[in-house]
């Protein structure tokens, strides 16, 4: 039982994960590598730290249930 549950709760939490990652937005991708814009670094400001602080919580939570479930599985 214990297994089923965070076999789901992994699932659930590597969707969040991946749309987390879709929604920040990076810039222009691949152009900064062949000399695109010039990036400054800039803080991260209201909708988007909370995405970014998110995305490292939901990180944190998937590995640590990925690790548990492979302790359990067992």
């Amino acid at each position: 039982m214990l297994s089923k549950i965070l076999t789901i709760s992994q699932i659930v939490l590597s969707v969040i994960l991946a749309a987390l990652i879709l929604i920040q937005s990076k810039g222009a991708g691949l152009s900064s590598v062949f000399g695109g814009e010039g990036n400054v670094y800039r803080t991260k400001r209201g909708a988007e730290r909370v995405i970014f602080i998110g995305t490292i919580i939901t990180g944190v939570l998937f590995f640590g249930v990925a690790l548990a479930n492979v302790y359990f599985a067992s």
